[in-house]
């Protein structure tokens, strides 16, 4: 593991927003979806953590209306103002660290964050924690080894290209503590946590143009460091770059595994 074991996509560089932004055009939908499978109703509480852009935490305080609650929690909150808009709780906090926040919660929610945190054993019992007896636990991450190819039809130099410079960003992720695997797991690791009902499904785009988007600002968010680690030339990724903006790859992304389960109802105390 590499010295430098801070978050690879920093929320601060100019490209977040952009990813942000392509993210929720790739997943919000299979996200409410989720929300939707547990019943989430006006009046609930939801913990969105490591909420990252604003899009799901507005989603939700919409739906739980002015009688619920919504918390959007991070390390880094510079997005705080767009999501504080819609009426919503805006607190920096590291799920890994930092004890769970004030509840409890009839939903707490975590995209794209567990597989990034180093203590994500810690933040996975916190989490739990926070619930409600009753409440339910969404938690959804990528699994960029069980498909690793960004072009999974590798037919041509344009598609060998970028999947090699996404074998360079993966090992760039492992170097910062990203556990890879970490999605496959989620089924198992909510039931041991003592979590019932459990279920989980994958979800992931072949081709979109927010996957073109999403992955022209992560290879300019990350190229400094592939150029320095001697994983890419400033020519392969200007090369990329130019077929992306082409429209000669068919992009996908790593599956998006979702699994969801619930606290049981008498299990301790509430928070």
């Amino acid at each position: 593991m590499g010295q430098d074991k801070g978050y690879l996509l920093d929320n601060r560089q100019a490209e977040a927003g952009t990813r942000f932004d392509a993210l929720a055009a790739l997943f919000d939908a299979s996200t409410f979806r989720h929300f939707e499978t547990v019943g989430i109703d006006e009046g609930w509480r939801c913990w969105e953590v490591g909420a990252g852009g604003p899009s799901v935490a507005a989603w939700l305080s919409e739906r739980v209306g002015p009688r619920g609650r919504v918390l959007a929690t991070d390390i880094d909150v510079s997005w705080a103002r767009a999501a504080a808009t819609g009426g919503v709780e805006v607190l920096r906090h590291d799920v890994g660290r930092d004890a769970p926040p004030a509840g409890p919660f009839d939903l707490v929610h975590a995209r794209l964050v567990l597989v990034h945190v180093a203590e994500r054993d810690a933040a996975l019992r916190g989490m739990v924690q926070a619930l409600r007896p009753g409440g339910w636990l969404v938690v959804e991450d990528a699994d960029p080894a069980l498909q690793p190819l960004i072009c999974p039809d590798e037919h041509g130099p344009e598609q060998e290209l970028a999947n090699r410079l996404r074998t360079g960003f993966r090992r760039l992720l492992r170097q910062r503590g990203a556990d890879l695997s970490y999605g496959r797991r989620l089924p198992r690791l909510l039931r041991e946590a003592g979590l019932t009902d459990v279920e989980a499904d994958a979800y992931f785009p072949i081709t979109s143009p927010a996957c073109d988007v999403l992955e022209t600002a992560t290879v300019q968010q990350v190229r400094d460091q592939l150029v320095a680690e001697g994983l890419a030339t400033d020519e392969e990724i200007e090369r990329h770059l130019a077929n992306i903006a082409a429209g000669r790859l068919d992009l996908a992304t790593s599956p998006m595994i979702s699994a969801w389960g619930r606290r049981p109802v008498g299990d301790g105390p509430q928070l």
